[in-house]
């Protein structure tokens, strides 16, 4: 499913076709949701309209009679310091609603989110260095959804989805010096180099909205349980070490994220 007039890459596989489609009006959802056995719900980046969006997925899905939904949500959704975060904690409960046999995934930051930055030698945040976090490889993320779109026995099911390793941005800095053979540095900046740096082109919503994430990530950390994600998986979730590698040795992490679902659904099939 593309955004009409869409110019985008589309996955390269038999099973997939190409259908234009807009999540925020609903239009074209309907046709796109005809024949699928399961539909992955997941909104733009702190977009303020995420409930709206998932209501037509949800509504569409339903009167398609999609029989798998999966919701792609946030660590710790409750969390009241983070508005983003509240509107993921509405759209699982509207499909909850709608649809109560979905599966709700909740993952936390991801690993490749801070890869361009250590690449680059100098991982800049707006938080605490001290801050813990649970980062996880979004290719692991993006497995276990094929994996609850095409078994049985997820039913209904939460899973949080935390990476295998406690670390802080300290700690990150210090494993991609080692991994990839130069110093690589880690900086705290304050909110407003933030807002005049990376968050100039951001709308002002967006800007107080991640600024509550960051402010959240100074005083807590974002961090959750690992054990759901290696159970899931079958297999020890990839560390950080591990996409950095990837990189060094110039691999394509997305092709081998993409290789592992095709997998999954293929055996799915068999």
């Amino acid at each position: 499913m593309v955004r009409p007039n869409s110019t985008s890459p589309v996955l390269d596989h038999s099973a997939v076709r190409r259908v234009p489609a807009d999540l925020a009006t609903g239009q074209g959802l309907d046709v796109a949701m005809k024949g699928v056995t399961g539909v992955y719900v997941i909104a733009p980046n702190v977009d303020d309209s995420e409930v709206d969006m998932v209501r037509h997925v949800v509504e569409s899905a339903v009167a398609q009679r999609v029989p798998r939904i999966a919701y792609h949500s946030v660590l710790h959704p409750d969390d009241a310091s983070m508005p983003h975060h509240l509107r993921k904690a509405r759209a699982e409960r509207l499909i909850r609603d709608r649809r109560p046999g979905a599966t709700v995934l909740r993952p936390s930051a991801y690993q490749q989110n801070l890869l361009g930055a250590a690449l680059s030698g100098d991982l800049v945040v707006p938080y605490s260095l001290d801050a813990v976090f649970t980062n996880v490889d979004l290719g692991d993320v993006a497995e276990v959804a094929a994996r609850v779109l095409t078994e049985d026995g997820h039913a209904g099911a939460t899973y949080e989805l935390a990476g295998p390793e406690r670390q802080t941005t300290r700690d990150l800095a210090a494993i991609a010096s080692q991994v990839l053979g130069h110093e690589v540095y880690s900086r705290r900046i304050t909110m407003g180099e933030w807002e005049a740096g990376p968050g100039d082109a951001l709308s002002e919503r967006e800007r107080q909205e991640l600024g509550a994430m960051f402010t959240a990530y100074d005083r807590d950390g974002f961090a959750g349980d690992p054990a759901r994600l290696r159970s899931l998986l079958g297999r020890p979730a990839g560390r950080w070490a591990d996409i950095l590698r990837r990189s060094r040795d110039g691999r394509d992490a997305n092709s081998e994220s993409t290789d592992r679902c095709a997998s999954v659904v293929d055996a799915a099939g068999r």
